[in-house]
């Protein structure tokens, strides 16, 4: 019997606050005496390789890599949008954790943009210099992704 998956072997995924992926194999484990077929992803960040149970992808809120017309709205957003600077610290490093945890290429971008606006104003703190350093790098593992992207446009997010 053929089963339809949400994603194939060889597809591009982002796994929010994990980064880019590549769907490596579906295989079926059995794990504490129950048997489940699982995606066996390859995190291109950290270089390691994690299991989610097909059943559980949804919840994950693993999407796939964005593409080329979305990508050029979130240029434009990430180069022309506005930045809300009168918030307290405290409530912009939850604000921004939670749109990183959302897996939404457009909140990660903002996030980005945003702490890198305050960096030009004043010094980050170490927790916002290490949000931005990890929004960075899973904005630019997915980028890196995108079919069609020129160098041009990866380069104006950094």
């Amino acid at each position: 019997m053929e089963v339809d998956y949400l994603f194939q072997v060889g597809d591009n995924i982002v796994y929010p606050m994990q980064g880019a992926g590549i769907i490596k194999a579906i295989e079926e484990k059995e794990i504490a005496g129950e048997k489940q077929q699982y995606y066996v992803i390859e995190m291109l960040i950290s270089n390691m390789q994690i299991m989610i149970p097909t059943g559980k992808i949804l919840s994950s809120n693993i999407r796939p890599v964005t593409d080329l017309i979305a990508l050029k709205h979130v240029i434009h957003i990430f180069q022309h949008g506005e930045s809300d600077r009168l918030i307290p610290w405290k409530q912009r490093y939850k604000v921004n954790t939670d749109k990183i945890k959302s897996g939404s290429i457009q909140e990660g971008a903002e996030v980005v943009r945003d702490l890198l606006r305050i960096k030009k104003e004043k010094a980050l703190n170490s927790s916002e210099k290490k949000m931005l350093a990890n929004a960075h790098e899973f904005l630019i593992s997915e980028l890196r992704l995108v079919k069609g992207i020129t160098e041009n446009q990866l380069n104006s997010f950094c």
